[in-house]
């Protein structure tokens, strides 16, 4: 007989179909344009349980949103090795399922605990939000502030990933921030890179190191206005396709943060709050933010790979699961 869980699954994979079936022929798909969003318009009542300590001049950066679905208790009775943060949006139930059952599965490594976390914004869309809750009660790995969910807003949704753990899970040892659409090498990531039988790290970043500069043609995805960012190169920084780094650092870039002119481009951001506290990430080739023909000898040699569908996360994640035995 089904289990009540998987009778919830079901019905919540028939109702996203359903959903984004009536969406894609009644409504519009919403967009948002502009570059930074103003909360949902609602009283923000402080959270007795957060605290941070010596903050003492008035923040630049406030980031005065509420948590509208969170998971606070999530690392109360176990202290996980790693946390991963995926930003994702509210379509992308597929996604998300697929990281679930393949690298994103909490109990693939027995007692190294690795926890699955899901950041959202909300939607302008009531359907789609209420979709997201109903999702949220069955697998209880989504996070979401009452910010809106837009491109422009992914450092906001970053921000929300660091403030969350150094709440909610500040004794986990490492964190992970990546895509829905990036595949991850668990064996790499977790063996090769942090390896659990060592000590942990302390004031560590790491991922694919970007040396570059502002683009100013209006044209373009990245475009930075000059009244926004009047200097000619960036600091280093990671590509936000796939970064780690040691837990003590989330709560130093959210905290510096508060005092750090907010940019829409949340990898060059976090780069800015890293030159603050000084600091440096660390290269890692490993950390691919293109897409890459699968081959199984070249996936074993990374630690993630951008722009996997799906399907093809299914696909890669079973070849190489049942492969493991075969040598290149």
């Amino acid at each position: 007989m089904p289990s009540k869980v998987s009778c919830l699954y079901l019905l919540t994979v028939v109702c996203w179909a359903s959903a984004l079936w009536y969406l894609s022929i009644s409504r519009p798909t919403s967009t948002y344009v502009g570059h930074m969003s103003v909360p949902i318009r609602k009283t923000v009542k402080p959270q007795k349980n957060i605290t941070f300590t010596n903050i003492r001049t008035r923040p630049l950066n406030p980031h005065a949103f509420e948590f509208v679905i969170n998971e606070p208790k999530k690392c109360e009775s176990v202290t996980p090795f790693l946390v991963i943060l995926i930003s994702t949006t509210h379509k992308e139930f597929d996604a998300r399922q697929a990281i679930r059952e393949t690298w994103g599965d909490e109990s693939t490594f027995g007692d190294i605990r690795i926890l699955t976390i899901f950041l959202l914004g909300r939607n302008t869309d009531a359907v789609l939000n209420q979709m997201v809750e109903q999702e949220s009660q069955i697998f209880h790995d989504i996070v979401v502030e009452n910010f809106i969910d837009s491109y422009h807003n992914l450092t906001l949704k970053t921000m929300m990933g660091m403030r969350w753990v150094a709440t909610f899970c500040p004794k986990a040892q490492y964190i992970m921030k990546t895509d829905s659409d990036i595949f991850v090498n668990m064996d790499n990531l977790i063996y090769k890179l942090l390896k659990p039988t060592t000590k942990p790290r302390r004031r560590y970043f790491t991922g694919y190191v970007i040396n570059g500069g502002p683009i100013r043609d209006m044209r373009s995805k990245w475009y930075m206005p000059r009244d926004l960012y009047p200097d000619s190169k960036y600091p280093p920084f990671c590509s936000g396709t796939g970064y780690v780094f040691s837990a003590d650092v989330a709560e130093l870039i959210y905290k510096t943060s508060l005092h750090t002119r907010l940019l829409h481009l949340e990898d060059v951001y976090v780069g800015l709050c890293l030159r603050k506290l000084g600091i440096h990430p660390y290269q890692n080739s490993g950390f691919n933010h293109w897409k890459m023909a699968y081959s199984l000898c070249r996936y074993r040699r990374v630690i993630t790979v951008h722009q996997i569908s799906p399907e093809e996360m299914h696909r890669i994640w079973n070849d190489m699961s049942s492969k493991k035995h075969l040598r290149c």
